[in-house]
């Protein structure tokens, strides 16, 4: 693999995040996976001295709604590329006060509530059941959780993620119902990516940003209010996203790099 089809850090994510005017060299590749076509070809580049990939997870002009992104696709086309750290950005619905609009989150756990989501690498013939306890790399979480803070950034430390099919928003019961399971926000795009990325042996973090308050408010969720909020507040998101790059640590002592260690039968 030459360097220049050859990334280590991938960011996943959709406008607003990903600013490809300050990538050097960029340029754009299509790979070819076992399960199909990714969301949108991947971008290559250079950002002070890092190789950095780029793939928009709802493809160009954000097409692809949550429920049909083929995640395998997108998580395999990084692992061919040699990534070994992802960061993936969302917006997320808050199921607590505290947790306002324009704050971020460094998630660390997930509730699925998906339900025909292809999750796996491994549909037989070997056999992985591969531990997502702590489904986030917990360098990555720690080192996010510390760049924000360098920033000045208002961000929350700690996030149980209620990922949902989608593309439909909950209703209220559900929302009351997240509440009381003490989960903190609401989205529909962090599983299966983070357990894919484990399964692919790449360091993953969620880095969320809250948007709205999920109906439980007793105000219906609108995609006008999540856009507005992303866009006054998209500077501190990309600020904090790209700036971290060159930041990174290049080496990994997770244990995601040998997670497939004891998963594999």
């Amino acid at each position: 693999m030459t360097e220049e089809h050859s990334a280590e850090i991938a960011i996943i994510g959709g406008t607003g995040v990903y600013d490809p005017e300050i990538i050097e060299d960029s340029r754009e590749v299509k790979v070819y996976t076992p399960y199909g076509a990714p969301s949108d070809l991947v971008s290559l580049g250079t950002y002070e001295g890092k190789r950095v990939a780029f793939i928009p997870r709802h493809g160009r002009g954000h097409q692809i709604p949550p429920h049909m992104i083929n995640a395998r696709a997108n998580i395999w086309a990084l692992k061919e590329l040699g990534v070994k750290s992802i960061v993936a950005s969302s917006a997320v619905g808050s199921l607590r006060e505290d947790y306002a609009p324009g704050d971020l989150v460094i998630t660390d756990q997930f509730i699925d509530r998906t339900k025909k989501r292809l999750d796996t690498f491994y549909e037989g013939g070997q056999l992985c059941h591969i531990s997502s306890a702590d489904p986030i790399c917990p360098e990555l979480h720690d080192f996010y959780v510390d760049h924000a803070g360098k920033l000045g950034l208002k961000v929350h430390p700690t996030g149980t993620y209620v990922c949902v099919e989608g593309p439909r928003f909950s209703t209220r019961a559900e929302s009351r119902l997240f509440r009381q399971w003490e989960a903190d926000i609401i989205g529909m795009t962090l599983y299966p990516e983070c357990v894919l990325a484990r399964e692919a042996e790449i360091c993953y973090v969620s880095v969320a940003m809250v948007t709205d308050y999920d109906v439980w408010a007793d105000k219906p969720v609108s995609t006008h209010e999540i856009l507005d909020t992303l866009g006054k507040n998209s500077a501190n998101f990309r600020r904090l996203i790209m700036e971290s790059i060159p930041d990174i640590p290049e080496e990994r002592n997770c244990g995601c790099c040998e997670a497939l260690k004891y998963a594999n039968l």
